[in-house]
């Protein structure tokens, strides 16, 4: 199955998805990820979430961003955490009725591109990359991000052999020889720099405008329908992560975050320390969810476009932002 056939498969599955709706919550179930360690995940097992929201919180956890999607348009999930905007954007250029509710985090160093040590190719001679297999996760932002170092390096993306592995698969295949290149984030991204190079840092994709950030996505109806409660999860979450600001805090919480994350010490510590975590001042300001958030995800459409990877986007992806919980939870 081509990479153009498989996504857009996916894209028409989450189109043709009726989504169910959860009135007068009693209960609802959350998507995250694992091996992403985050404040919040301190909150979770704190039972926090619980006791403020009032009502009973599930846990689910997922290995990307257009799991998440579908999850959501089945009505299995109600609320996923630290969902790629990439994958975001795919959903809702295909017709899914999601809305952006937080930024959740942007990590710029913790999404990339791995080439194996054995092609001894970095950005000098990235060209060389043609006629090589790469194992990224399609649609996620780890997918973009490839298109656009691709891009960048000139590389035609018809020359690759592209397979849609989800990181943990694709970290496994890199590690075994089976693929030449590895993209994907977290943990998978952590074993497959054991076993190869990024060609471009954080901060060489942020000049190239390839910023790397997760929010906190919802069905529209979901969001309509219980609106307190989503501000009381994201007064949870932002106050997980003003603790987690607090130096003080650290050693109480990353044993726990690690617990969650099914992560060692060191690697938690590692991982959670390339995360930058907004405040909600932040987020509601022009750089993000102000008016930043929707330009980019228009930019992103585009790029998906161009590379045939979605049939067309919005016109506008304005109104899939909702800042009113999150300026309600800035309230409480």
């Amino acid at each position: 199955m081509t990479p153009k056939a498989g996504l857009l498969g996916a894209v028409a599955g989450l189109a043709m998805s009726t989504m169910a709706t959860v009135a007068m919550a009693e209960e609802i179930t959350v998507a995250y990820f694992t091996e992403w360690p985050m404040p919040f995940q301190y909150a979770k097992e704190m039972g926090t979430y619980d006791e403020v929201m009032g009502v009973k919180v599930n846990w689910r956890a997922f290995d990307t961003g257009t799991a998440m999607s579908a999850a959501m348009a089945s009505g299995d999930v109600q609320l996923s955490v630290s969902q790629g905007v990439p994958p975001f954007v795919v959903a809702t250029s295909a017709g899914q009725d999601l809305k952006i509710v937080d930024v959740a985090v942007s990590y710029a160093d913790n999404d990339n591109c791995v080439v194996a040590s054995a092609l001894e190719i970095d950005k000098t001679s990235a060209a060389d990359l043609a006629g090589k297999k790469v194992a990224v996760p399609l649609g996620t932002a780890a997918h973009y991000g490839f298109l656009k170092q691709m891009s960048h390096f000139g590389v035609d993306l018809a020359s690759l052999e592209i397979v849609n592995m989800a990181p943990p698969e694709g970290a496994a295949a890199i590690a075994q020889g089976a693929v030449d290149m590895f993209c994907g984030w977290g943990g998978s991204l952590r074993r497959a720099k054991e076993h190869g190079n990024v060609l471009l840092t954080g901060a060489e994709k942020e000049a190239l405008g390839i910023l790397v950030f997760d929010v906190t996505s919802a069905p529209a109806s979901f969001v309509a329908e219980n609106p307190d409660l989503v501000a009381k999860f994201l007064k949870v979450t932002a106050d997980a992560n003003a603790m987690w600001a607090d130096s003080a805090n650290r050693d109480k919480m990353l044993p726990v975050i690690a617990k969650d994350a099914g992560m060692d010490l060191d690697a938690t510590a590692a991982t959670i320390d390339t995360f930058v975590f907004p405040t909600v001042a932040e987020q509601l300001d022009a750089k993000w969810l102000g008016g930043g958030a929707q330009e980019f995800m228009q930019g992103v459409a585009q790029v998906f476009v161009e590379a045939g990877s979605i049939p067309a986007a919005l016109d506008s992806y304005a109104d899939r932002v909702v800042t009113g919980p999150l300026a309600a939870a800035q309230g409480m």
